[in-house]
C-alpha cells in the first residue's frame, strides 16, 4: 500500500506522551501527535489522516485535509522563498510544501499562485512540488466525445489562448477566441471537450457545441425575455463580458442563439437590445 501523501483510515494503537501511535501495517507505527486527535477517539479506533514525512525524515500523521494530495495538480500559493533551497507553498497543512529550485520552470515570487504537480523526490522520498507539469501528465491517448463535460485546471498561458489540465490527467487548449474574457492561473472550471486531436491533445470549450448548446440557450433567452416583459439590453453588438454575465456563455454561442430565433421570428433585434416578437409572447 503506497501510504505516504494520501489518506489513509488506520487503527489507533496505543496512546503516548508524544500522542497516539497508529498503525501504518508495513510502514510500522506512525505518531499522530496529540493535538490532531478529536476528544472522542481512543486505541481501538479507526481516523481517518494524511501521512508525511517530518524535518526528521520520520513518518508522521495529521487529521488536516491538505489542499493536494499526491497524484494531484494544484494551485498554490507561494508564501516563502529560499534562494539556496526553492520556493515554500501552502498546501493547508502546518509544514509548508517545497517547490525545489530544480522543479522550478517559471520564475516565481512570493505571493504568486502557481500550478504544480505533487510527488514524490526520488532521492529523499518527501513529498515535493513541480511545475516541471508535462513529465506528470497521462500518457495513455484521452478516450473522450465531443460535447463531453469534463473538469478543467487552468494552468498556463500561451499565444492563442489557455492551458488546461483536464481531469487531472491530460492537457487541453482553452481558444481565447472562444473566450468571453482572460482567465487566472490556477482556475477550475467546468469545460466541454470540442475535439481530440491526433496527436492525443484536446481542444476545449466552456460551452457546448452546435444543437447541444444553441437549443438549451435559446430557450434559457426565451424564458428571460418573458420574465423581463419581453425585453432585454443585450443583443449581437454587447460586449462578451455582459454575455458572459448574463448567460454564462461566449458572445458567439449568444449570436447563434440569437440568429436562430430571429430566423424563426420569435424575437426582434433591436438598437441596444432584442423583444419578443407577438407570436412569443
Amino acid at each position: 500500500m503506497d501510504i505516504l501523501g494520501k489518506r489513509h483510515s488506520l487503527l489507533i494503537l496505543r496512546e503516548a506522551p508524544p500522542g497516539y501511535y497508529l498503525d501504518g501495517l508495513s510502514y510500522g507505527e506512525i505518531l499522530l501527535p496529540g493535538r490532531y486527535l478529536p476528544p472522542h477517539l481512543m486505541p481501538g479506533d479507526m481516523i481517518e489522516v494524511f501521512i508525511y514525512r517530518d524535518s526528521e525524515d520520520r513518518l508522521v500523521a495529521t487529521t488536516e485535509v491538505p489542499l493536494a494530495m499526491v497524484g494531484d495538480f494544484a494551485p498554490l500559493k507561494v508564501v516563502s522563498m529560499r534562494p539556496s533551497v526553492g520556493a515554500f507553498l501552502d498546501w493547508g497543512l502546518e509544514k509548508d510544501l517545497l517547490l525545489p529550485r530544480r522543479e522550478q520552470g517559471i520564475f516565481l515570487n512570493v505571493g504568486d499562485t502557481v500550478v504544480v504537480y505533487v510527488g514524490i523526490d526520488d532521492k529523499s522520498d518527501r513529498i515535493i512540488a513541480t511545475t516541471r507539469l508535462h513529465r506528470w501528465l497521462s500518457k495513455t491517448p484521452p478516450i473522450y466525445t465531443k460535447d463531453q463535460p469534463v473538469k478543467l485546471l487552468v494552468s498556463g498561458e500561451t499565444p492563442l489562448g489557455y492551458n488546461a489540465i483536464v481531469e487531472n490527467a491530460h492537457r487541453g487548449l482553452l481558444y481565447s477566441s472562444d473566450l468571453a474574457g482572460p482567465l487566472r492561473i490556477g482556475d477550475r472550471l467546468e469545460g466541454f471537450v470540442r475535439a481530440v486531436r491526433a496527436d492525443g491533445k484536446l481542444d476545449l470549450a466552456l460551452d457546448r457545441t452546435g444543437l447541444a448548446r444553441i437549443g438549451p440557450l435559446t430557450q434559457q433567452i426565451l424564458d428571460k425575455l418573458k420574465a423581463n416583459d419581453g425585453r432585454l439590453s443585450l443583443n449581437d453588438s454587447s460586449s462578451p463580458e455582459e454575455i458572459r454575465e448574463v448567460f454564462g456563455v461566449s458572445k458567439k454561442a449568444f449570436k447563434q442563439a440569437l440568429g436562430a430565433l430571429y430566423r424563426k421570428r420569435q424575437i426582434e433585434i433591436m438598437e441596444g437590445g432584442i423583444r419578443l416578437t407577438s407570436r412569443s409572447a
